[in-house]
């Protein structure tokens, strides 16, 4: 199950952006990868992989850009979501 809501998040960001930023598709991408992430790896190690505290600044610029989204600023959230990204897995 987490890994099929893991792609299909994937699959309506990247669809989500090819419709020039839709706000909608991004919003519920953002939440089916979260979910599957959680369901694939369980609630605790989510928490605690997101949480660290070296981690904190990608997480909240990642929780953020989705918090962004949720209110209908897609692009702004995006650019959020990828930096946060890009922090905490490198």
């Amino acid at each position: 199950i987490g890994v099929g809501l893991v792609g299909f998040g994937l699959f309506f960001i990247f669809f989500g952006m090819l419709l020039y930023f839709d706000s909608v598709l991004l919003a519920f991408g953002n939440i089916l990868f979260l979910s599957g992430l959680v369901f694939i790896i369980g609630f605790r190690r989510t928490f605690t992989f997101f949480f660290q505290r070296p981690k904190l600044k990608g997480t909240s610029f990642f929780l953020g850009g989705v918090l962004i989204v949720l209110m209908r600023w897609p692009l702004l959230g995006m650019l959020l979501e990828g930096y946060g990204f890009i922090i905490l897995f490198r």
